[in-house]
């Protein structure tokens, strides 16, 4: 059963351009979205309206994966994200709707995430405390300003 609700904020000193980009490109979601001590890899992004995404975390102690994926369902650029997610396997059923609202602000982005229908077999605080890491890890992929070397 899916009953759970996560709701995230963070401002961000990034545009909204770089971190929209986070969100979409393979590399950059590998990087930050794992929680600490699991490792991303992704396997197939279609950034489009309609496109399908599937990616897998592993656990780093432990070996274990867990994959899932999910479809584009609303993308604006530099704006917002609307997308689902559905484990691998049927020992989490259910389809988490994940909403990504981007807004420039005078110092970046002011980022809200609201994540709805987290399976029941993961608490909530759970969930939140891996968005937490993962947040940490989307500011020091995003706010860096690094100039390219001659």
């Amino acid at each position: 059963m899916a009953t759970g609700t996560v709701t995230l904020h963070r401002v961000l000193r990034a545009p909204p351009e770089r971190v929209y980009r986070a969100f979409l490109e393979p590399e950059a979601l590998a990087k930050w979205l794992p929680p600490h001590g699991y490792c991303c890899s992704v396997q197939r992004l279609e950034a489009k309206v309609g496109g399908e995404y599937h990616a897998s975390f592993t656990n780093f102690s432990t070996k274990q994966v867990q994959g899932f994926g999910g479809e584009y369902l609303e993308l604006v650029p530099n704006a917002r994200l609307v997308y689902t997610d559905v484990f691998d396997g049927t020992e989490m059923p259910g389809m988490i709707m994940t909403t990504v609202e981007l807004k420039a602000v005078s110092v970046g982005t002011d980022l809200r995430i609201i994540q709805e229908g987290i399976p029941e077999a993961i608490p909530e605080e759970m969930c939140y405390l891996g968005w937490q890491d993962s947040l940490e890890q989307l500011m020091r992929l995003v706010e860096p300003n690094i100039p390219d070397t001659p």
